[in-house]
């Protein structure tokens, strides 16, 4: 379990570098002083779109991290149910002893 909570977390961040890329890749586009161009225009749509996946693909998996982690809390004990005492057990029985002589 320790093992695939690792890899989650690992995927968690692979996915937030992907996010940060993508973000930065955008605002060189969107840039105040750079004009948008025909040609640019296609690629700061690409990186909407991959900004997009991006996010949503964290989300999902930061879902399932969550739920996994939930499902490891401790549940509480259970509260003892007051029963009726239980009888005494018997005593073991012996076994049954001649009282013929022996040879």
């Amino acid at each position: 379990m320790l093992c695939a909570l690792l890899g989650m977390h690992d995927d968690l961040a692979l996915v937030e570098r992907s996010i940060d890329f993508h973000r930065d890749h955008l605002a060189r586009f969107i840039h105040p002083e750079r004009q948008i161009g025909p040609h640019e225009v296609s690629h700061l749509l690409d990186g909407t779109r991959r900004l997009a996946e991006a996010v949503a693909v964290r989300e999902v998996q930061a879902k399932s991290v969550a739920a996994v982690l939930q499902s490891l809390a401790r549940v509480p004990a259970p509260t003892p149910s007051p029963l009726a005492p239980s009888p005494p057990v018997p005593a073991p029985s012996l076994p049954a002893q001649s009282t013929a002589p022996s040879r």
